[in-house]
């Protein structure tokens, strides 16, 4: 009897394997470590906003409006909860996207304002900043075209047959993407305020 079952498992699981079950499990983790990178980055992101907008604050005092877009939009994504789920949410994953672009957008218009103060632009600090930003905004874009890419090459798998028969067994679905754009909520990063230190701008500056 004990035989007979041992037979009857191999079976199913050779089965299983050829109807994709390996391979639906291998593209599910791809998915997830996709998401994962895409979180690390808008993380990284998230992490330079306090010092990016106290340094420029330090210069540009007056521009009270455009630092409180960048704080709120801040804010919002630090409010949205994140995990893996959150690839199996299309509701969630669009109001993820949603407040991603409301910062990455708000972040645009305080380097707009920075182009109107000289000394800032010169400022090392602001430079390295600017810098950091730059190449985060890159790595934002390359961790959502691999997540996208990821989640296609998922999707496309657990339609085909046989496979769509393996993923409906153990409950695979169809993962939502992209419209385009630590599994935690957005982190708060460490506040330095450089705003008493900064030499202000001349009156003519603004």
């Amino acid at each position: 009897m004990k035989f007979v079952r041992a037979c009857v498992l191999l079976l199913l699981v050779v089965g299983l394997s050829g109807c994709g079950y390996n391979a639906i499990q291998r593209q599910d983790e791809a998915v997830k470590a996709s998401w994962s990178e895409v979180l690390n980055q808008y993380q990284r992101r998230a992490d330079l906003v306090p010092n990016l907008v106290n340094t420029v604050k330090g210069y540009a005092q007056h521009e009270e409006k455009v630092f409180t877009e960048v704080t709120e939009a801040r804010a919002r994504v630090g409010s949205i909860q994140v995990d893996a789920n959150t690839v199996n949410d299309p509701q969630k994953l669009a109001q993820f996207q949603a407040a991603q672009g409301q910062l990455g957008s708000a972040l645009s218009r305080l380097m707009v304002v920075s182009e109107n103060y000289p000394q800032l632009k010169a400022d090392g600090l602001f430079q390295n900043l600017q810098a950091q930003l730059e190449g985060t905004e890159n790595r934002v874009t390359v961790a959502r075209n691999r997540y996208v890419q990821s989640v296609q090459e998922y999707n496309s798998m657990i339609r085909t047959f046989p496979n769509n028969l393996t993923a409906k067994m153990f409950g695979y679905k169809v993962k939502p993407n992209f419209s385009v754009e630590n599994e935690q909520t957005i982190s708060t990063a460490p506040k330095v305020d450089f705003g008493t230190n900064a030499p202000a701008a001349p009156a003519s500056a603004h």
